[in-house]
């Protein structure tokens, strides 16, 4: 039986710069991201939000990959990925500081760093920008306000349409500000992701 080749390239043996500031290079990066089963590994704990057995995510990553359920799966297929994943994925990706690898136990988690490769995945755990939804309610919220004023339907029909007008607009402007208040958080924050990208 031949051995599995478990050395790590340069980059990843020299991660981090200060154990405050934990940062990974480009290469570092895309080495990890190359293989599908530790993508799988980063999904299944992203989804999970918590710490798992190896044996758990063996069998969740060994159903993805062979389109069946967990129940259904073989133990050759389970075996298959637990080795790979205990004797190659896990440590690189520990070693990297993606996650927290407890060898002895079989237990993993995310670590800090995981938040470096979670905006290279496009993966349905992610919230999505949903602004959209928001103009397009007040939209017709606006519009439905706009007409019962014109209409005189109570009790928009007992105010004027300038005052419902204005509070539309005001409407509007407020969303719009909310926007561009968490638009710029969200800009720091990847900011502050890229600068540990060296």
């Amino acid at each position: 039986m031949s051995s599995v080749d478990t050395s790590l390239p340069e980059e990843i043996t020299s991660v981090t710069s200060s154990p405050e500031e934990e940062g990974l290079s480009k290469d570092v990066i895309f080495e990890l991201l190359k293989n599908r089963r530790r993508r799988e590994v980063l999904q299944h704990l992203l989804e999970r939000e918590e710490t798992v057995t190896l044996g758990e995510l063996a069998e969740q990553i060994a159903a993805w990959e062979n389109d069946t359920t967990v129940n259904a799966l073989s133990s050759d297929q389970r075996k298959r990925v637990y080795v790979a994943l205990y004797q190659t994925h896990l440590p690189k990706m520990d070693d990297a500081g993606i996650i927290d690898y407890d060898q002895d136990r079989g237990l993993i988690s995310l670590s800090d760093n995981a938040d470096l490769l979670m905006m290279y995945l496009d993966t349905d755990s992610h919230k999505r920008d949903r602004w959209d939804r928001w103009y397009g309610a007040l939209s017709l919220l606006g519009a439905a306000m706009l007409a019962a004023s014109a209409l005189g339907v109570p009790p928009f029909g007992l105010v004027s349409t300038t005052i419902v007008a204005t509070l539309v607009v005001v409407s509007f402007l407020t969303l719009s500000a909310v926007h561009v208040f968490f638009n710029h958080r969200l800009q720091q924050i990847v900011e502050a992701k890229i600068s540990r990208i060296e």
